[in-house]
């Protein structure tokens, strides 16, 4: 009896005859044997037919298919270390599912407008395909970590009442009677259950209204939002850096094949371990004015800033104890400079920018209301998150990472839009 196999499995029937649902994903011919180039979705592999092998409908079989047409084949299972999985099949059956006729992305140049309009075909392809299981092994990764250290997941509301961070790049829609928004964070939902579950973290989609074409921004991304109970700053720059150590090297162990295929110098991963330097706010600003940046103290960064100061490491760096004035209102300030907040920026290495911002939070209910009064934040609004500190306020920390960025750095990829499925980018709602 055939067994019924996946071309990732195929590692387990050398020797035997298997049957594989697959797609073809390029074919070429030398007179008397076709080289079928196969895909399933769990791997590729490469079918020989060879005329005098097989019955004269196989042969011609497998003449009628085109790039993308379905079948199943029927081969046996050889060992070939010229083949990129390692293993080669000798076909004996081809039965046509359906043959695809003018499939749009052939092997030519194409542009990225044409492969985005057609972006449900496009993630076929072995390096869009590489690039989607890297995204589910850092997903898996993520998840192995927390789960580990016993925090519990909690999903945070996707419509919220008001702002998480008090900005108006929100994308508004009517709750029956009333207004609502589309989440930029869950951050403040996390601290809540922090209070009832004492670790938890938050993995979801939110949104962000911001009219910005740069190749770090979506509108629609993934953020993980670990909240921490009874934990400070401190410690919470540790848990980061074991976070992202975690993650990294889980990816370089189990998706060697993928890096391989995006051409990734892992030689820039292998030293994401360990402590990650840190730069204070004050010497990243004397940094930059030093190599004749035109910043002042009180200004945020943008990509050119964190470049720069990226690239003088070899790891991921904090940058830390930002000015309260251009950070969220629930910052705890630092006790010896009050000006300043207990927080950091992680800022990717190679010009990735950004990937975790977390801080400290306020714990001070006084602390609170005047951060509310300075903000122009409605009370009626944010009772319930008051009431956080009402009620048996403590210390707690937390911090969030953007999933595309993360893996448009493990990557080595020049823009977001081909970390997620299907991004939503600024012109860009289809498909």
């Amino acid at each position: 009896m055939t067994a019924k196999s996946t071309i990732q499995e195929v590692k387990h029937h050398v020797g035997q005859t298997v049957r594989i649902g697959c797609w073809l994903h390029n074919k070429r011919s030398s007179g008397k044997i076709q080289f079928l180039q196969l895909r399933d979705g769990t791997g590729f592999i490469q079918g020989v037919v060879v005329k005098s092998d097989v019955p004269e409908e196989v042969w011609d079989a497998a003449k009628q298919l085109t790039q993308e047409s379905s079948l199943w084949v029927t081969g046996t299972v050889r060992e070939d270390e010229r083949s990129q999985s390692g293993f080669e099949l000798t076909v004996q059956g081809v039965e046509i599912i359906h043959i695809t006729q003018d499939y749009p992305i052939t092997p030519k140049e194409h542009g990225v407008d044409f492969l985005m309009d057609h972006r449900h075909l496009w993630i076929r392809s072995p390096r869009q395909r590489a690039i989607l299981i890297i995204r589910a092994e850092i997903i898996k990764a993520i998840q192995q970590f927390f789960d580990e250290r016993n925090f519990h997941l909690v999903d945070p509301p996707i419509l919220t009442p008001s702002s998480a961070e008090g900005t108006t790049e929100l994308f508004n829609i009517k709750y029956f009677d009333e207004d609502a928004y589309l989440t930029q964070s869950g951050q403040l939902y996390m601290e809540a259950a922090a209070m009832a579950l004492g670790k938890v973290y938050s993995f979801g989609p939110t949104f962000r209204a911001e009219k910005s074409k740069t190749r770090r921004h979506l509108i629609e991304f993934w953020m993980i939002e670990p909240e921490m109970a009874f934990v400070e700053h401190e410690e919470s720059l540790e848990v980061q850096e074991q976070f992202v150590a975690h993650i990294v090297q889980t990816v370089l162990k189990n998706c060697a094949k993928e890096l391989k295929v995006l051409e990734r110098d892992t030689t820039k991963l292998e030293n994401i371990h360990g402590a990650f330097p840190r730069i204070t706010y004050d010497d990243a600003i004397k940094f930059l004015q030093e190599r004749g940046y035109e910043i002042q103290w009180g200004d945020d960064f943008g990509a050119p800033h964190e470049t720069a100061i990226a690239e003088h490491y070899n790891k991921p760096v904090f940058i830390t104890h930002w000015p309260a004035e251009i950070k969220a209102f629930y910052m705890k300030p630092d006790p010896n400079r009050p000006e300043l907040v207990l927080c950091a920026d992680m800022i990717a290495p190679e010009g990735y920018g950004e990937i975790i911002g977390g801080s400290q939070r306020i714990d001070d209910p006084a602390l609170m209301e005047e951060r509310f009064a300075e903000h122009k934040l409605s009370m009626d609004a944010y009772q319930w998150y008051m009431d956080l500190r009402k009620y048996g306020s403590v210390p707690h920390s937390g911090f969030g990472l953007g999933l595309e960025r993360t893996v448009a750095w493990i990557c080595g990829l020049d823009h977001v839009r081909e970390t997620i499925p299907f991004p939503r980018l600024l012109y860009r709602l289809y498909p």
